[in-house]
């Protein structure tokens, strides 16, 4: 299985060609499939495909892990690009999704509603465990024995009634499993990795974990990099990590840049940044 980052926080210092911005968007390329997993922020991911001389038409599947803009922003522009593969979200309720703080900000940081609603046929809403291409996976039953981020606690949903604090009952994980074990793609782990982890092993129990790609959502306030959870607590995920999974760590985005170096010293080269522009084969 090879991946691409197609977007990140950062970009390799080698890829001045590239655009960087706040979301993320990764190729998959495994057994013949091509699957994109989220699509950033703009349209941006696609035109870093193009420089990459990776073809979106050519995507077979594209996945949306949850109703945030950083991971679904692209929609429109891959709606476009490619007029074949269909979009998997989870089955949930298509609503308002805001980030809410200070009784004063109050910020839209969901999906373009109208661009789904808009393009209903190519859109597939998902539950329990569903296999989009050969050995790929998405998994929603997710289960909550560890805590969820407390980054968490600014982020609501717009009801009928007002606002509540967003369950999550959007995001799902992605499963890519091989002969030598399982790659788990976590999106923004707004459910905590662990409970996503976890729902994996219990997916597939057989299955090793060979390699997690995605964000960790440790960070607070962006616009402040600040990081909601503290270093103790970051420490021990690390190493919960570390139990769970046997080979490399790709991590950025929501994980934050205070809490991945708290990581880092805990999982040593087993932790990796992957910015944009990166590739890798597990």
């Amino acid at each position: 299985m090879r991946v691409t980052s197609l977007i990140e926080n950062s970009r390799l210092k080698t890829a001045d060609e590239l655009t960087a911005e706040f979301g993320l968007s990764m190729l998959i390329e495994h057994g013949g499939s091509t699957v994109l997993f989220d699509m950033g922020s703009s349209s941006a991911f696609a035109d870093n495909a193009a420089r990459l001389a990776i073809d979106v038409a050519a995507v077979d599947a594209a996945v949306v892990s949850h109703q945030h803009f950083d991971h679904g922003g692209g929609l429109a522009r891959f709606l476009e690009a490619n007029t074949r593969a269909k979009v998997y979200l989870r089955e949930a309720p298509l609503a308002g999704r805001h980030f809410r703080a200070f009784a004063v900000l109050d910020r839209a940081i969901g999906l373009d509603l109208e661009v789904v609603e808009q393009n209903q046929d190519r859109f597939e809403f998902v539950s329990g465990t569903r296999e989009i291409v050969p050995q790929v996976f998405l998994v929603t039953a997710i289960g909550s024995a560890h805590q969820r981020p407390r980054g968490n606690r600014r982020l609501y949903v717009r009801r009928d009634t007002g606002f509540a604090h967003d369950p999550f009952d959007h995001e799902l994980l992605m499963v890519v499993r091989e002969d030598d074990g399982m790659a788990v793609f976590t999106g923004c782990s707004h459910s905590g990795v662990l409970n996503l982890m976890d729902a994996a092993i219990e997916a597939f129990p057989e299955t090793p974990i060979k390699a997690v790609f995605g964000g960790f959502h440790l960070i607070g306030l962006p616009f402040y990099d600040s990081m909601a959870a503290s270093r103790r607590e970051v420490e021990a995920l690390g190493r919960e990590i570390l139990e769970r999974a046997s080979g490399p760590v790709f991590t950025g985005h929501c994980t934050g840049k205070k809490a991945f170096p708290i990581l880092k010293g805990v999982m040593g080269d087993r932790l990796q940044e992957f910015p944009t522009g990166a590739r890798t084969e597990v």
